[in-house]
């Protein structure tokens, strides 16, 4: 039988950064990535198989499967049967004023630190949100109040289970060094860095740095580099920018090169991914 894997984007058009993704898997697997939105989950059919945060995770119909922004993942089917979910991708600059007007008094890198929740109130919260921008990109009716206010009850619903949490409250030395080293990657993306100079931002020998860094999020930092670019080069390709263009603006050396690296990522080819948004 042939495999059926669907993916389907729809983005707000009125919330900056705001994507709802309903998918499908049967034999598809994501490689190592991270986004630097928020990732709000909801498995609705099967058995979602994954690593994240330092351990091996299943999330079962109704579980919400939570990634912090940089929480580097990956993910597949647990069983025989197709796996359906639908997920929300929420950028913190949408998320964290509205977790703040909710309650949230340290709402800045604000961190949920559960990955797998079961919340009824919660859950619901995530598939009407998502059924609104599917539903959007349908009849591209004018619902930016609607989306507002149901954006905002998902914030609420946050804010009454996690408010609490301060991410001042325990930063180790070592984190606050890689966060240094990671704020570098990110204001020098799409320069040359070699290990040497991006270790010598978090003040300790380049070996030493890779092995932390590796532990930290998952991934080497050169990996991490490839994600973040991949990530900037997804919004070029929603905003309408040719696609040879992205491929060599973004650092790749072809399109085979980026299709490679995108696909298990976002389980389409770029050109694909884009006609979600132009190609309509």
């Amino acid at each position: 039988m042939k495999p059926d894997n669907q993916f389907q984007f729809a983005k707000s058009q009125h919330l900056e950064q705001v994507t709802a993704l309903r998918a499908q898997i049967d034999d598809f697997s994501y490689g190592k990535h991270a986004h630097e939105e928020f990732s709000f989950g909801v498995t609705l059919a099967g058995r979602q198989d994954f690593f994240s945060s330092g351990a091996f995770h299943r999330s079962l119909p109704g579980n919400i499967i939570v990634f912090n922004p940089g929480e580097v993942h990956d993910g597949h089917s647990g069983v025989d049967d197709a796996l359906r979910y639908r997920m929300l991708y929420i950028h913190p600059d949408q998320l964290e004023p509205m977790l703040e007007t909710a309650g949230v008094t340290q709402s800045r890198d604000f961190r949920i630190a559960d990955t797998l929740i079961s919340d009824a109130q919660l859950r619901q919260r995530i598939l009407n949100m998502a059924l609104l921008l599917e539903g959007e990109s349908k009849s591209k009716s004018d619902n930016k109040l609607q989306q507002e206010c149901e954006l905002y009850q998902l914030a609420a619903r946050i804010a009454q289970c996690y408010g609490e949490y301060s991410p001042d409250r325990v930063v180790r030395k070592v984190d606050r060094l890689l966060l240094q080293a990671r704020d570098y990657i990110h204001a020098n993306l799409m320069d040359e860095m070699s290990l040497d100079e991006i270790s010598a931002q978090a003040s300790l020998s380049k070996y030493h740095f890779l092995r932390m860094f590796r532990q930290q999020y998952g991934i080497t930092p050169h990996q991490y580099i490839i994600n973040c670019r991949i990530n900037r080069a997804r919004e070029a390709l929603e905003t309408g920018q040719l696609l040879e263009d992205v491929v060599f603006d973004y650092g790749f050396s072809d399109l085979s090169h980026f299709n490679r690296r995108f696909k298990p990522i976002y389980g389409m080819t770029p050109r694909q991914y884009q006609q979600h948004f132009i190609g309509k």
